[in-house]
């Protein structure tokens, strides 16, 4: 009889730095435990997916506004508590440093690496005016029948 491996979900609902840095040391966990594991992203979680440099594409005013006002990528997130202006994201990241811990982008890489499922939500893009070459190349795209299909066969699911 063939064995099954675990499967893990999460939706990465915030674009928070701190939820974004938790997500990922679960889904990279998760992973090293031969679990498959998908990161279902929507909302504001899809900025984790953006790329850091802007990308030139035609877009209507609200669409443009969004993108403007939206952070870029993982570097650019912001805290869930004690933002301070931007200098609170600058402060744990120099703590992650101090300690060794490894940064978001690698973090995200090293998902990638073994194999965890990025999805970006289609229809939150299309909500928020988000296009695929804006973000992460090498990323899945699908809708939330696609992701419940996916958290049906898991044992962990998680909304973060």
């Amino acid at each position: 009889m063939e064995e099954h491996p675990e499967k893990t979900t999460i939706v990465l609902f915030s674009g928070d730095l701190d939820k974004a840095i938790a997500a990922f040391i679960i889904a990279n966990g998760a992973a090293a435990y031969d679990h498959e594991v998908t990161i279902f992203f929507t909302f504001w979680g899809l900025n984790t997916l953006r790329k850091d440099a802007p990308v030139r594409l035609k877009k209507g005013w609200l669409e443009s506004l969004f993108a403007k006002m939206m952070p870029r990528g993982a570097d650019k997130l912001g805290l869930s508590r004690m933002n301070f202006a931007g200098m609170g994201p600058q402060m744990i990241k120099h703590v992650m440093k101090k300690h060794r811990a490894l940064s978001l982008p690698q973090l995200i890489e090293l998902a990638r690496e073994q194999g965890v499922k990025l999805v970006a939500c289609t229809m939150t893009m299309d909500l928020l005016g988000l296009q695929k070459e804006e973000l992460l190349d090498g990323i899945e795209y699908a809708g939330v029948a696609a992701y419940l299909g996916d958290a049906a066969e898991a044992k962990v699911n998680l909304f973060i």
